[in-house]
């Protein structure tokens, strides 16, 4: 072997060994999100529009014909029409049941009263489809140094949903440092979005003791052992909040989400950035660009005609060093 690709072999090892060796590095934010400093703002209060009070039906009374001198040439009074008023229906979002309505099961999960609006005349927003699955390349730093794979699969039925995401290292990374994180969230769809019962993770095959109970019925949610938190209206766990973006209607504003991560639950507040064309190797996307601010600040690109699913996620962490998940495969399914 000629010494120039000796010593190259041996250099290339020697960068792997130091990055891989050295201080040890969290994986990127679908697996520990930063603190974040942010302020939770309620949702403003929604008016019912107000409705015209229904009229009664009028009938036209028949009248004896009286007997007028007419003008020779002049059209006849016109007939008195019978008017018939039809009562509009009203359509509420009924897709969430009132409180009351049972115990949190794996096919009904009861909501506040304020989490169903009447909007007539509120746009759709994106729908999520039935099933899908994003595969990421897993990179540390923006210079594309892959270190792992993640790969994201969702299915819809009967308006129950599950999220998965698993990620692992890979390559040489894989050979001195494995590593294998699965996540997991359940619960329902509905028109106000995702409602998530229960999130929990996994490491190498084992409960890492990180997960998160919503009880929506008490309006609490249970984080790893920690007492009961007051739970507020749209809250979300770490894997689900990626897809309840694309969910919300007022996006374009920049929106807040309580989020529950297995470890805290806190408001993230994130501000829209703007729009940017991006380049991915699962193609080029007209993407929202939305950025959560702090000292560990993370941000998202969600794609206009991929439902605005999550297609790029930048996080760097408290110490500095920066995790990218750029998607490689994106696969959409309308049947479960």
């Amino acid at each position: 072997m000629p010494i120039a690709l000796l010593i190259a072999v041996a250099t290339s090892l020697g960068v792997h060994a130091l990055l891989l060796l050295g201080p040890e590095f969290a994986l990127p934010p679908f697996l520990a999100p930063p603190p974040l400093l942010a302020e939770l703002k309620p949702a403003p209060a929604m008016e019912a529009p107000h409705e015209a009070p229904l009229k009664p039906a009028v009938t036209a009374v028949r009248k004896q014909p009286v007997k007028r001198r007419q003008t020779r040439g002049a059209p006849p009074p016109p007939a008195t029409p019978v008017l018939n008023v039809n009562e509009s229906p009203t359509t509420l979002a009924n897709a969430i049941p009132e409180p009351g309505a049972g115990a949190i099961g794996p096919l009904a999960l009861a909501t506040p009263s304020a989490a169903i609006e009447r909007l007539p005349d509120r746009p759709a927003a994106p729908r999520l489809p039935a099933r899908g699955m994003i595969r990421y390349r897993v990179d540390r730093g923006d210079q594309g140094f892959m270190i792992g794979q993640s790969t994201h699969d969702w299915v819809v039925v009967d308006g129950v949903y599950r999220i998965t995401a698993v990620t692992e290292t890979k390559g040489l990374v894989a050979l001195f440092k494995p590593l294998r994180i699965e996540l997991e969230s359940r619960g329902t769809l509905t028109a106000a979005g995702l409602v998530p019962e229960r999130f929990s993770s996994r490491s190498k095959g084992r409960a890492t003791g990180e997960q998160a109970e919503f009880d929506w019925p008490q309006m609490q949610v249970r984080v790893g052992q920690r007492p009961p938190q007051a739970l507020s209206v749209g809250a979300q766990d770490l894997l689900s909040f990626h897809y309840q973006l694309g969910l919300l209607p007022d996006l374009a504003n920049g929106t807040t989400l309580s989020v529950a991560t297995g470890k805290k639950y806190e408001p993230y507040h994130f501000e829209i950035v703007g729009d940017e064309d991006l380049e991915t190797p699962a193609g080029t996307f007209r993407s929202l660009h939305l950025r959560v601010a702090g000292p560990s600040p993370t941000e998202l690109w969600l794609a206009y005609d991929r439902s605005l699913l999550p297609v790029k996620v930048l996080h760097t962490d408290h110490k500095g060093a920066v995790f990218v998940e750029i998607a490689t495969a994106i696969e959409l399914g309308e049947e479960p």
